[in-house]
């Protein structure tokens, strides 16, 4: 039979009889020192700098990171292009959303930035290497014109602090830009133009256009042509002088372009027909084409009297 232990365990945190052994005396701190005013002694550890081959790898490969979205735009722009949906889709539209989960309107975001990136690769000071990751931080630069975009972008590299500029930096710096180049928007309703598509992808194939001012903004203008209406920016709308006369006529020649449009009943040639129509460099129509849009109308049962 084992003899009971003589000691008992001590449970409590701190004795006041325990004495600890010879070899922990100097580790210990004592109650009377201030633990604010130990010395903790830390390690160096030694940064390895990058060779200059790695210095050369991690640019490139820094190089493919902001470079990803701006793929995906060319990408984007070729297949819309060429039309390399059109085995499996009608329109590119469903295509992007079936294809890549894409919205209506991301596919042309991406599209649009692409063509900003390419300009702000080529026109930015070459030692200054940051550029855009993602679609979204370049986005407000939409609302500037090619030959400022560059600027507007160094001056959020800045105001960042040399690193990517957020969203919300972007924007700041290009509304500033557009109070400093503000100028005022002098059209009015009813107001025949015609479309510069520019840059713009959305307006893409719409270039010459005319079109008849539904609503002014301060920076922009609605306005209904052949096939819809647009909210465009001033810079891309042309005004074409016409008389009050004549800005009444092209406006009863859109009324009836968007009654058959609306109408749904439009077959590919008599598209084809109002596409014509809404590119006249004129503002009144010719006997024939008076009668081919009669005829149109005619054919969808479009009343207009």
């Amino acid at each position: 039979m084992n003899k009971p232990s003589k000691y008992k365990k001590s449970t409590s945190a701190v004795s006041s009889d325990r004495i600890p052994p010879d070899n922990l005396v100097q580790e210990d701190i004592s109650q009377e020192e201030n633990p604010a005013t130990a010395t903790i002694t830390v390690t160096a550890v030694e940064v390895q700098e990058l060779s200059q081959e790695e210095e050369s790898d991690r640019l490139h490969l820094e190089r493919k990171v902001e470079r990803a979205f701006f793929e995906a735009g060319k990408a984007l722009t070729e297949l819309r292009d060429r039309r390399l949906y059109r085995s499996t889709h009608k329109t590119f539209e469903k295509y992007c959303k079936e294809r890549f989960g894409y919205s209506r309107r991301q596919p042309y975001f991406l599209m649009e930035a692409a063509v900003i990136f390419q300009n702000l690769e080529q026109k930015c000071d070459r030692n200054d290497h940051i550029l855009p990751t993602n679609e979204w931080q370049i986005r407000p630069l939409t609302k500037l014109d090619s030959d400022i975009q560059p600027e507007a972008w160094q001056q959020a590299v800045k105001s960042a602090n040399g690193k990517v500029p957020s969203h919300r930096i972007v924007k700041d710096v290009v509304q500033r830009i557009m109070e400093r180049t503000k100028v005022p928007n002098t059209y009015q309703l009813g107001e025949v133009c015609q479309i510069l598509a520019k840059d713009n992808l959305e307006l893409r194939g719409k270039g010459g256009s005319w079109c008849i001012v539904s609503h002014v903004g301060e920076f922009s203008c609605t306005v209904v042509a052949w096939d819809g209406e647009y909210t465009v920016r001033i810079d891309h709308l042309k005004p074409l002088n016409y008389l009050d006369s004549e800005c009444q006529q092209m406006q009863l020649i859109s009324e009836r372009i968007s009654k058959l449009r609306d109408s749904r009943k439009l077959e590919a040639p008599a598209e084809a027909v109002l596409k014509c129509l809404g590119e006249l460099k004129r503002p009144y129509l010719t006997e024939f084409e008076e009668r081919l849009l009669s005829f149109i109308e005619l054919e969808c049962r479009i009343n207009n009297y």
